[in-house]
């Protein structure tokens, strides 16, 4: 079940509202601090609620964006991001409707203010767009709202938004919903603690980002892993653009899912939000602890789906690989494909029996042997109930620290005779070291300036993952000389 930290229970949420391109993205982002939600001019582009933690006068806010609303409207998206709008209404604490202050009020605009004054919530108006004071719009237009607090800000520059949050601040004192909080610290600075092994360094809460090509079933994956419609699900591919994130608590450990856009080819990338999505996507795939990866059973293996599984095993992300849609294919109601336009790795298709598909995937994927495979079905949620069990241990094995001197008893069990290595390129291997974790990583001393054979290194990566395990985790080795 999704889990927010108890310290965040106390603290007050301020939703954003409006309709398309009136610049809830570029207010969302400063008053967070950061560019957390993709902006830009094309209409449309924020589709899923994002949260952030923003600070003002030692209080701290739970700040809420969302998709541009279009009341009536009955197409799937537009239709989804209205449905997600009014869940941030419900958890919300007070309103900001943001109004576009370089063109006069609209019709779609008086709508959506009527149908928030029918929330009881606190309401403040947000007339963006406003970079001086020249530019200031009559105030009568925009009290037709019937609105009383009404600000004439930039959300671009920051102009006027200290005005607002102090309304802001001063309403939820009143109202007893604000609790305060000593300067210069957020509700960031205090997490859950983890219980940690004796030999590991777990996070207090683990980073899980679920990646894959468009299409694949993501968002599906994070509603069913949260328990909740947190993601628009739609057919069309290129649905989510901004990464969505989600805590949940399960038995003693915190994950944050991270739904990412989906990853395509910079040719098949054209419109300005698909190449920021795809850029934050591998943004979030660096600041992640282990990687899904999704896979669509009924396409196979892909270029695009090796290209990037590459960029979380370069990275140093631990990954899990999810053959998605198990059921279509069990069911016969869709077969795998292979077509060559897309670059297929495997040409022919894959058998229905799970041992022969993975073998497949591994031949594909042969950089992610240490990687395991589950076959789930996300909008079935079934093979789902196994993912937890394996991040815990993944996590585990991710954060594990081997003693010096248990390693170097290791390596004199090592026949290194055995390593398929030309004569000229090998070296003594004086001892063996772990100097980090997450991904673990190992120095190995040798009796001369050399590198190491790549035969050499997966050698020796295979002898300690024999010994020590690392399920799930890429390990790093470096080479050092004796002086």
């Amino acid at each position: 079940m999704p889990l927010f930290p108890s310290n965040l229970a106390h603290v007050p949420t301020l939703a954003i509202v409006g309709r398309p391109n009136v610049g809830k993205s570029t207010l969302f982002n400063r008053l967070a601090g950061s560019r957390r939600s993709i902006v830009g001019d094309e209409p449309g582009i924020t589709r899923d609620r994002l949260y952030a933690l923003a600070h003002w006068r030692g209080h701290d806010l739970r700040i809420i964006d969302t998709g541009g609303i279009v009341l009536g409207e009955k197409q799937l998206i537009p239709a989804e991001i209205l449905r997600q709008a009014r869940v941030a209404l419900e958890e919300s604490d007070a309103v900001v409707l943001v109004v576009d202050g370089r063109s006069q009020l609209a019709q779609p605009d008086l709508e959506l203010g009527r149908l928030l004054q029918k929330t009881g919530k606190p309401l403040f108006v947000a007339v963006n767009k406003v970079d001086s004071s020249r530019q200031e719009p009559p105030a009568d237009d925009f009290y037709r709202l019937r609105i009383p607090q009404v600000f004439a800000v930039s959300a671009e520059h920051g102009r006027g938004v200290d005005e607002l949050l102090d309304a802001i601040i001063e309403v939820l004192g009143n109202s007893g919903k604000l609790i305060g909080s000593p300067p210069g610290t957020s509700v960031e600075d205090t997490e859950i603690p983890a219980p940690v092994a004796d030999s590991t360094e777990v996070p207090a809460e683990i980073r899980v980002a679920i990646i894959g090509h468009p299409n694949v079933g993501k968002s599906t994956l994070l509603n069913r892993l949260t328990g909740a419609e947190r993601a628009i699900v739609s057919p069309v591919p290129g649905t989510t653009r901004d990464a969505v994130d989600e805590v949940v608590g399960h038995h003693d450990r915190v994950f944050r899912f991270v739904d990412t856009a989906g990853i395509r080819r910079k040719g098949k990338t054209r419109l300005m939000a698909e190449k920021l999505s795809v850029v934050m996507a591998r943004k979030h795939l660096e600041a992640a602890d282990i990687a899904l990866l999704v896979i669509d059973a009924s396409e196979g293996v892909s270029a695009l789906d090796a290209t990037i599984a590459g960029y979380a095993h370069e990275s140093g992300r631990s990954v899990i690989i999810l053959v998605n849609k198990w059921d279509l294919i069990v069911s016969g109601q869709k077969a795998p494909v292979s077509r060559s336009r897309t670059r297929r790795i495997e040409e022919q298709r894959p058998e229905v029996d799970r041992a022969s598909y993975e073998k497949r995937l591994r031949h594909a994927l042969k950089f992610l042997s240490y990687a395991p495979v589950l076959f789930i079905s996300a909008a079935r949620g079934t093979g789902t109930e196994k993912i937890f069990p394996v991040l815990e241990r993944i996590a585990s094995e991710r954060s594990k620290r081997i003693s010096t001197g248990e390693m170097n008893r290791f390596l004199k069990h090592v026949d290194f005779d055995r390593a398929p290595v030309p004569p000229r390129r090998q070296a003594r291997i004086l001892y063996l070291t772990q100097a980090a974790v997450a991904p673990p990583t190992f120095v190995l001393f040798t009796d001369r300036d050399i590198k190491l054979h790549f035969s050499y290194r997966r050698f020796l990566e295979n002898q300690i993952r024999r010994a020590f395990g690392f399920l799930g985790t890429p390990i790093w080795i470096k080479v050092r000389a004796r002086q």
